[in-house]
């Protein structure tokens, strides 16, 4: 059953490759779609007992071990969500770059997919190269030379993180002989100069993965310049998992039990938030603040993830679930109004909820959410964090989660006011609504984001009933 979350993917890009250039470009959406739909029925339903001819099916000899737990079947649903949220922003450009585009898109997918399900170091790795790989060329793909430019920054930084990374495996390796999740883990206690080398390693690479502060240089200019629907898939998910959803992994099965690695994520996680915040606040560009949110809202998931508590651990699995939602949601507005004004600068917008009412109103929801207002999702990760934090007597990080949240929300009215409150700015006074695909996306963002926090006791039954809790 795992491998066909690899296998769906690389099948899809087969088939669009195997048609004809237009044939494909015609049939890419659909086969995306379909990509994602098979991924979140599959992700949602792996426990039940239908899917068991499937695992005997493809219980083949791997290189590598796949496996699916509730946590990385809740990162599968949430990856299949972002992709299909990505894929209806709209069209990829002419029929080439359509094909390439999903292709890659779907190559990404596989990463992803690949990153959550394997259980050692190596593959970890290769997984993690194949995402970055395929984010890279995707953001590239614009062919500006902001674009480029911010593509350039993603690979420099992300290769000397796949170097960290190397040079921390081959340590590890030669102290223990394994790179299994487990077998790490066993050994990891042993306090060896050459492991602790290799522990910094990995923090600092994981770091810039997730675009946490200082790592971040790459960040802002990566979301900003890429096109619209690279920049919901990179905030929404790529970030998140080649990031946070490792870090989290890791600090749950290999790293939970040392104190420097989770001493080390807590502060850079706590940096992150009050950076990405106070940064936000000064920029002059919609997708440039939500590029600066990003990082301060990585910086929550890093700070529960450090922290390593199960009920930090839950904290940080719910931010990641909410983060994905929100802040695609607030992208893919700022792909609304890029699109239907030809630009995002706050210099040139105004009062645009007068005639963009629902990407206005969605806008809200998504920061509220991401403020931490109940009962919106955002609230009751964020408190679920604090509550950890809490119990762990972080008394000092606690009370600085509750200060950045304001923060948050006073950089967010300021952008809702720049963009969307008010009169209508001269000469936007004949300005439409945005397209059906992005007002559709937007609207089951927002409601997704409504109705978990609305239910979210419900969720946290689910929760227990998997284990987590």
């Amino acid at each position: 059953m795992p491998l066909l979350f690899l296998l769906i993917p690389l099948v899809c890009i087969f088939v669009l490759n195997l048609l004809g250039r237009t044939a494909a470009a015609r049939v890419a959406p659909w086969v995306l779609a379909f990509a994602c739909l098979t991924q979140a029925v599959f992700a949602s339903t792996y426990h039940m007992e239908c899917w068991l001819p499937f695992d005997s099916m493809l219980a083949l000899p791997l290189p590598v071990e796949l496996v699916i737990d509730p946590i990385s079947a809740i990162a599968l649903f949430v990856i299949a969500l972002v992709v299909a949220a990505a894929t209806t922003v709209g069209s990829f450009g002419g029929v080439r770059d359509t094909v390439i585009t999903s292709s890659l898109i779907l190559m990404c997918m596989a990463g992803m997919n690949g990153v959550v399900l394997v259980r050692d170091l190596f593959s970890l790795y290769i997984f993690l190269e194949i995402t970055a790989l395929s984010a890279f060329i995707l953001i590239a793909l614009r062919k500006n030379l902001q674009a480029i430019a911010g593509a350039f920054k993603y690979f420099i930084l992300s290769g000397l993180a796949s170097l960290s990374i190397m040079l921390a495996i081959a340590l590890i390796f030669m102290q223990i002989g394994s790179l299994s999740f487990a077998a790490v883990a066993l050994a990891l206690g042993a306090g060896d100069t050459a492991v602790q080398i290799a522990l910094m390693l990995f923090t600092v690479a994981f770091c810039i993965k997730a675009g946490i502060a200082p790592f971040h240089g790459w960040l802002p200019d990566a979301y900003t310049h890429a096109s619209s629907a690279i920049s919901v898939l990179l905030s929404g998910v790529v970030t998140q998992v080649a990031g946070a959803y490792t870090i989290i992994r890791l600090m749950s099965d290999v790293f939970g039990g040392i104190a420097v690695v989770s001493q080390a994520f807590m502060i850079l996680g706590a940096f992150s938030i009050v950076v990405g915040a106070f940064a936000a606040i000064g920029q002059k560009e919609m997708k440039r603040m939500l590029a600066f949110s990003s990082v301060s809202q990585m910086g929550y998931i890093i700070l529960a993830a450090g922290l390593a508590t199960p009920l930090a651990l839950i904290g940080a699995l719910v931010h990641f679930v909410n983060n994905a939602l929100f802040k695609s949601l607030l992208f893919i507005n700022a792909a609304a109004v890029e699109e239907q004004v030809g630009s995002t600068e706050f210099s040139v917008l105004g009062g645009l909820t007068e005639r963009m009412p629902v990407t206005g109103w969605t806008s809200t929801i998504g920061f509220l959410s991401t403020a931490g207002i109940p009962p919106l999702s955002g609230f009751w990760s964020k408190l679920l964090i604090i509550i950890a934090l809490v119990v762990a007597d972080q008394w000092f990080f606690a009370v600085l989660a509750i200060l950045m949240s304001v923060v948050t929300l006073g950089y967010f009215l300021i952008m809702q006011r720049k963009v969307f409150f008010g009169r209508i700015r001269e000469g936007l006074e004949e300005l439409k609504e945005a397209r059906g695909s992005l007002v559709g996306a937007s609207l089951v963002l927002a409601a997704l984001t409504t109705c978990l926090g609305l239910a979210f006791p419900i969720v946290l039954i689910v929760l227990q009933g998997f284990g987590l809790l």
